[in-house]
């Protein structure tokens, strides 16, 4: 079988914004003021991502949207056994707008944030789980 160069880079590119998300949401909860509402919004976007990734890899085109239960459903349609680290997701889906803007609510607390980030992070590891090596970064 040969492999398809342009596939492998468009997932793995994916699966680098989503763990440069990952990695910015640790920075925010890492300062001494931790940023919880720039935590869970780049938590969410790595999830977004990394869902967008195995997608990518599965050729199944999906819409521009930030929403996490959609693209889950389209993922699920492909692999029933991601389930359990999609339904954990999609409560993520808020945090692409709910803390972007200013608001009367306050920042989410820190434990809130620390459960996004390790939601987050299970995501992409039951997804890299399930793609071949060659499309990992």
């Amino acid at each position: 079988m040969t492999l398809d160069t342009e596939l492998i880079a468009e997932t793995r590119g994916w699966i680098e914004k989503a763990q440069h998300d990952l990695r910015m949401a640790e920075l925010a909860l890492g300062d001494s003021h931790p940023l919880t509402d720039q935590a869970v919004f780049h938590a969410q976007q790595a999830a977004e991502k990394t869902l967008k990734s195995f997608l990518t890899w599965h050729r199944q085109p999906f819409r521009k949207t930030h929403h996490l239960e959609e693209l889950g459903e389209q993922c699920l349609a492909i692999n029933a056994t991601l389930r359990a680290p999609i339904d954990r997701a999609v409560p993520l889906t808020e945090y692409a707008w709910h803390y972007r803007y200013p608001s009367a609510d306050a920042d989410p607390p820190s434990a809130e944030a620390d459960e996004a980030l390790v939601v987050a992070r299970a995501l992409l590891s039951a997804i890299l789980a399930l793609l071949p090596g060659e499309s990992r970064p």
